[in-house]
């Protein structure tokens, strides 16, 4: 059996399991959601210090889709390998302080069959995006197969593509999990400027968002293209920025990232 272990427990996110499970289950009790089933939801991903509540949030809106999502598909940006399109792993389980989550390998290998992502390894392995999502969906829901999606540069219609494959079947039982940050590093007024803007051209479903205002622009722009052919609807959720975070002392305000959270449904 292949398996991706963990690349950022203890850094991004407690590697203690105890711990792990309490922040967890503080994250998901701290907002009560309306009676909304998610189709997908839009996540930050840095780390549980700074943006876990900002996902959380999202997150707490699984409790009423637990008994009937039984896949997840998750995509998110590549920090660390320069990537064009869409790379799945060869991996059959991605692997948390939490426990095992089982990849849905047939879904990745028709995924290359189509020509709509490759296998790549090397593009999943150090990748905290999608990883720091894990533990949160561990949670959130019941026993479900995972499709890890890391997303290059690509068209909206590349992804939006890839969504439509993946949901030709099992519409009801699929999730969809973007994982994206907001701007990056600017004072903090400036910040909140650029992601409010940003947050408005997600609330309109445009596909357009670019690099410097979202690192996950690529998954988010095919989700937004995907989710308007579809008639969806979107939800702000929660925003913030690093500076914003109760859990730090000393923040720096002259270099912040945005963080905010959706829901589509």
């Amino acid at each position: 059996m292949r398996v991706r272990m963990p690349a950022v427990a203890g850094s991004f996110y407690p590697s203690h399991v105890e711990q792990l499970q309490q922040e967890i289950d503080n994250y998901l009790d701290e907002y009560t959601a309306v009676d909304i089933v998610p189709k997908a939801l839009i996540v930050p991903h840095a780390g549980y210090c700074y943006s876990g509540a900002i996902a959380g949030h999202a997150y707490n809106y699984l409790k009423n889709g637990k008994k009937t999502i039984k896949r997840v598909v998750l995509l998110g940006p590549s920090h660390r390998v320069a990537l064009q399109g869409c790379a799945v792993p060869s991996s059959d389980v991605f692997t948390t302080p939490l426990g095992d989550v089982s990849v849905e390998q047939s879904a990745c290998e028709k995924l290359q069959t189509l020509g709509l992502a490759v296998c790549s390894d090397q593009a999943h392995q150090w990748e905290h995006a999608l990883e720091v999502q894990l533990p949160f969906l561990q949670t959130a829901l019941n026993k479900f197969e995972l499709i890890p999606i890391v997303v290059g540069a690509c068209q909206p219609e590349d992804v939006s593509a890839l969504l439509k494959e993946l949901l030709s079947e099992q519409v009801q039982s699929t999730l969809i999990v973007v994982s994206t940050d907001l701007s990056h590093y600017h004072a903090y007024e400036e910040a909140q400027l650029l992601d409010n803007n940003t947050i408005t051209r997600i609330l309109a479903l445009s596909s357009d968002i670019a690099s410097e205002n979202a690192c996950g622009c690529y998954a988010v722009n095919g989700l937004l293209r995907f989710s308007k052919l579809k008639d969806w609807q979107i939800k702000l959720v929660s925003k913030a920025n690093s500076a914003d975070s109760k859990n730090i002392s000393n923040v720096n305000k002259a270099q912040v990232v945005g963080y905010a959270s959706f829901i589509l449904y």
